[in-house]
């Protein structure tokens, strides 16, 4: 005779729930596997101004109309290279106001001939890149329509904050990041922190050697009276 079976027997377990036989047949390969994807983990749709053959708003993308666009952007920024609206110069500041630049920066940037001068005076140093995009930000913040703002900081971005571009500004990792947080509803403001330090930058940097520059000493001489009595 067989020895009866012990109640701790295996023979004897008692009969798994269906809860439990779904997962004794749970391998370990299916438990590894990630849970199905919930209707709140759908991928949103692109923004409808967005492309649909590009979802990125920066200059990394090689599709065509991201070309097309760059292209017509920097056919339009090789006019804003030359020199500026000879309005500025056929109106030649005063012997007052040019000696007003000297006094501070501010007011170097707030005359309009000042600003014309100091941009003739970095293009010699190879960083006028500076001040068309401290222009390019005033002129956003001076526009109130959401879709030309849009627009408008998105090639602000590709031409002088992507670093794709060749006339990309310096600017530190911080406003970078501020930035591409910004870019994904982008409004009048975006670039004030970059706009701040690149206005910095050029105050610290370039305004001391604009005054000792020779252009600069010329529009000195030219107002001083000793050249006048000369004249």
């Amino acid at each position: 005779e067989l020895a009866p079976q012990s109640l701790g027997s295996p023979l004897h377990s008692p009969m798994p729930t269906p809860h439990e036989a779904e997962k004794q047949h749970t391998g370990p390969e299916e438990a590894d596997r990630p849970p199905p994807m919930s209707s709140h983990d759908v991928v949103p749709p692109a923004a409808p101004s967005r492309n649909p053959c590009c979802l990125c708003w920066c200059c990394c993308c090689s599709c065509s109309w991201n070309q097309e666009r760059r292209r017509a952007w920097q056919a339009s920024q090789e006019s804003k290279l030359q020199p500026l609206p000879s309005c500025d110069a056929c109106t030649p500041p005063s012997p007052e106001e040019v000696q007003s630049w000297a006094q501070s920066f501010d007011k170097l940037m707030h005359s309009p001939a000042g600003r014309s001068v100091f941009r003739a005076f970095l293009r010699t140093e190879y960083s006028e890149e500076n001040m068309l995009f401290w222009l390019a930000c005033e002129e956003l913040k001076a526009e109130a329509n959401q879709h030309v703002v849009d627009e408008k900081a998105r090639l602000i971005y590709e031409d002088y904050v992507s670093i794709l571009s060749p006339k990309e500004v310096s600017l530190d990792s911080r406003v970078r990041e501020g930035i591409n947080r910004k870019m994904q509803e982008p409004s009048a403001h975006t670039f004030d922190d970059a706009q701040l330090q690149i206005y910095t930058l050029m105050h610290r940097d370039s305004y001391p050697r604009f005054l000792s520059s020779p252009a600069y000493r010329t529009l000195l001489l030219r107002g001083s009276p000793q050249s006048s009595s000369e004249a």
